[in-house]
Parts: structure tokens; C-alpha cells; sequence
């Protein structure tokens, strides 16, 4: 006799109580159980099979669950220990991909059929698929032995829920699979962030008559932001910024080969166009692709007569503090680096004074971006702002001038994370 249908009250309660249970849980194996458990309290299911053509090819199919396993099975992470079959009825009704109810079951259950262990001894079979990409990949089936009979009435809404229900787990499978892969790939990107930090400079050089302080964020694991300091004859001294353009692995893997060119090659340091020329060429004509460039900056300081000669690849101007003023380094400019070899740079002189604080920075600081919602509405930082802290702190020491351009970049920017890498370096003329 077919079991009697519950008031809808209690059908109500019962799948609201199922659903709630199953939010709250992640694997897939586990909401299989839940959802079952749940609907066994709508549906008298003592006896079913599940199968699977998913990684098959016809005629073959896995068991992947059964009331009759003694053992049970994560078909997920275990398929290579499911049973795995071919042909019979459950090979025709899982290849066949429709919904499927058989009340004359042992009729036609042969004696040689290979799932006869799951199907013997029961009368009816109702097959209702889950549907992957319009393909029926995995079938569930409830068996009835004789004597007992199920509501033809509630089979399509079954169907339905049935459907929506392996739909829901499959995509939680593939939220989990990718969550893996993107913890992977975050760990891989950590390792990229350390070695390119590695490049920078473990300390900062100690240079007589200017005090030095540095500071370097990236947007995302690793970035395209360089810094360097080389030392050279006559006690001068080689300081480099650049920028890659784009963010992340790629920029920092071109941070990572302009470091080395630029280390490669003694005696391409001075003077400060000889570099960019060098580094120009090495770029446009071996690595930069598809738009890809390097801005750049690099002076070479003379402490002794506090001389700084400097050349520019299209990167944003030093911002110098003197006196009651601010000075941008913009008096000369190329094109970035990597963008056409053969590109000419010009250099630029300036004598340093006491008390003069020097700003070396990349675009990553001026062009922070206020929140949409925010007094700002969305304007950037900008370099006005930049001389105000500059001007304020000319007198202070230089970590002190990183830090208040600093607090006042998360202040401005309500504490967003930085959309762009940040590397900041302030020079003090003692």
C-alpha cells in the first residue's frame, strides 16, 4: 500500500528543517546524508542505488551508493574503490538519461545481469536523474519490494527536488575543488612575494650627510614596484625606482628581470641616463610584450658635494621640501622603459641644501582612490596632498615623513587595501 502523504504542515517542517541542516554543511558527502535522512521522513526510502557514468565510457557506470553496501563509500574522493559494471538494466537506465519507474522489476532482472545483487528481491524501481550540462550523469533509484507502492503522484515533484538537489552538490563539489586549487595557487603566489622581496634591499645603505627611510606595499601577493641602492666609486651613490606596469605575478616577474639586468652588467651605472639606456634596451628587445613597461627614476647622489645628477623614464617626478616649498624633479622625461629601444634620456642636476627632504615614490601613492561614498568621492590622493605631509615633517626624520604619508593614505582611503603596489623613499639632507 502506498504510504499515506503527511499533512502539508508537517511536510513543511520537515524540509525546512532538512534545508536549514544542510546550509550549514560544506562536504558533499555529508549534505547527501542530510538531505536523505530529511526526506526519508517524507518518503519511506529503505532500499536504494545510486550510479554514476561520470569518467565512464558506455556501457560502464559506478555504484556509487547502495542499501546494500556494507561499506560505505565517498564518492568523490573514493571512486576508485566503488564497484564499476557494465550493461544490465542500470547500464540501460543510466545511459538511457530519463526518469524511469519499472513496477514489473523481476521480470526482467536476468539471472547474468551484473547489479542483480542490488536489484534482486524488489518489485518496483523509480530512477530519477541529475542532470550535469544536460546530460543525465547520475541517477538515483529507490527500489520498493513487493507488497509496498509509492505515490505516482509525488514522483514529478521528487524529480524536481531531486534535480535541484544534485545540481546544488555539484556545484558545491566544484566550490570546494576550486577553493583548493586557489589555496594552492595562494601559497605558490606567497613563495613569488618572497622571493621577490629577497630582491629589494635587506637594508638601507648608510650614507655620510643624508639619512634614508623606505617603505614598500604591494596590492597583491607579489608586485611590480622596485627599489634599489648601488654603491659606486668615490663613495657616490646608484638610487633606483621603478614601477611595472600591471599588477601581481606578471609585474613581478618583470621586477624580477629588471633586477637582474640591471645588476648584471658592472659599470652601467654611471651615469644615470647610461643606465636607463642599458635597461631600455634589454627590455624592449627581449622581454617586454604586448604593452608591458617599467617607469623608472635613478639618480646618482654625490654625498661629498651633495650633488644629485638624475634621469627620468617616465615615472612620477621626486617630490623635493625646501624651505616653505616643494619642488617636483620633472624638468626632464622619456618614455618608459621597454617601450621602444633605442630611446635617448637626458639628465638633470641638482645641488642638495641642508635640511632639504627628498620623496622618491610610485604612482601606487598618488593615485589611491577615495571610496565612492566617502567625502572624497572617489578622487585620488594626489601629489597636493603629498606636499603637505611633505612640508609638514621636512624638519622630522624620514621614517617620520614615510609614516604620516602613510596614515594619512588609510585615513584618505577608509582603510581599503591598496588596488596598486606603494613604495615609498625619503632622502634627508642633514
Amino acid at each position: 500500500m502506498p504510504r499515506p502523504r503527511l499533512f502539508w504542515q508537517d511536510e513543511l517542517e520537515i524540509i525546512d528543517r532538512t534545508m536549514r541542516a544542510i546550509s550549514g554543511i560544506s562536504d558533499p558527502e555529508e549534505i547527501v546524508d542530510a538531505y536523505w535522512t530529511g526526506i526519508s521522513d517524507l518518503v519511506s526510502i529503505d532500499h536504494f542505488v545510486a550510479v554514476s557514468r561520470r569518467h565512464t565510457e558506455l556501457p560502464e557506470y559506478h555504484i556509487t551508493r547502495s542499501s546494500r553496501f556494507t561499506e560505505s563509500f565517498n564518492p568523490w574522493t573514493q571512486r576508485d574503490q566503488l564497484p564499476k559494471l557494465s550493461g544490465g538494466i542500470l547500464g540501460e537506465i543510466v545511459y538511457e538519461g530519463r526518469p524511469r519507474v519499472i513496477d514489473n522489476l523481476p521480470e526482467l532482472l536476468s539471472h547474468d545481469d551484473p547489479a542483480r545483487f542490488y536489484l534482486e528481491g524488489f518489485q518496483s524501481l523509480v530512477a530519477l536523474p541529475q542532470y550535469d550540462g544536460g546530460e543525465a550523469l547520475n541517477i538515483t533509484m529507490m527500489l520498493l519490494p513487493p507488497g509496498e507502492e509509492i505515490d505516482h503522484a509525488i514522483i514529478p515533484t521528487m524529480h524536481w527536488q531531486n534535480s535541484l538537489f544534485g545540481r546544488g552538490t555539484q556545484n558545491l563539489v566544484l566550490r570546494n575543488q576550486l577553493s583548493g586549487l586557489l589555496g594552492a595557487l595562494d601559497r605558490e603566489l606567497q613563495v613569488v612575494g618572497a622571493i621577490q622581496r629577497s630582491l629589494l634591499p635587506s637594508e638601507l645603505p648608510v650614507i655620510r650627510g643624508f639619512k634614508l627611510a623606505a617603505h614598500y606595499e604591494t596590492s597583491a601577493r607579489a608586485g611590480g614596484d622596485y627599489y634599489d641602492f648601488f654603491p659606486l666609486t668615490d663613495g657616490r651613490w646608484g638610487i633606483f625606482i621603478g614601477d611595472v606596469s600591471g599588477h601581481g605575478t606578471p609585474a613581478a616577474v618583470l621586477m624580477a628581470i629588471t633586477h637582474a639586468i640591471a645588476h648584471a652588467q658592472p659599470g652601467t651605472h654611471t651615469p644615470p641616463a647610461a643606465l636607463l639606456r642599458y635597461l631600455n634596451h634589454q627590455l624592449s628587445t627581449a622581454y617586454t610584450r604586448e604593452g608591458t613597461f617599467v617607469t623608472a627614476f635613478y639618480a646618482v647622489l654625490d654625498p661629498e658635494r651633495r650633488i644629485l645628477t638624475y634621469s627620468r623614464a617616465g615615472h612620477n617626478p621626486p617630490r623635493l621640501a625646501r624651505g616653505e616649498a616643494v619642488i617636483p624633479l620633472n624638468g626632464i622625461g622619456s618614455l618608459p622603459l621597454g617601450i621602444e629601444d633605442g630611446q635617448t634620456y637626458d639628465e638633470a642636476t641638482i645641488e642638495l641644501a641642508s635640511g632639504d627632504l627628498l620623496l622618491l615614490f610610485t604612482d601606487g601613492v598618488v593615485e589611491a582612490t577615495a571610496p565612492e561614498s566617502g567625502p572624497h568621492s572617489g578622487a585620488q590622493f594626489g601629489t597636493r596632498r603629498l606636499d603637505d605631509i611633505l612640508l609638514a615633517t621636512r624638519g622630522c626624520e624620514p621614517e617620520r615623513c614615510l609614516e604620516s604619508i602613510r596614515q594619512a593614505l588609510t585615513e584618505y582611503t577608509e582603510n581599503a587595501p591598496p588596488v596598486d603596489d606603494q613604495t615609498l623613499i625619503a632622502m634627508r639632507c642633514c
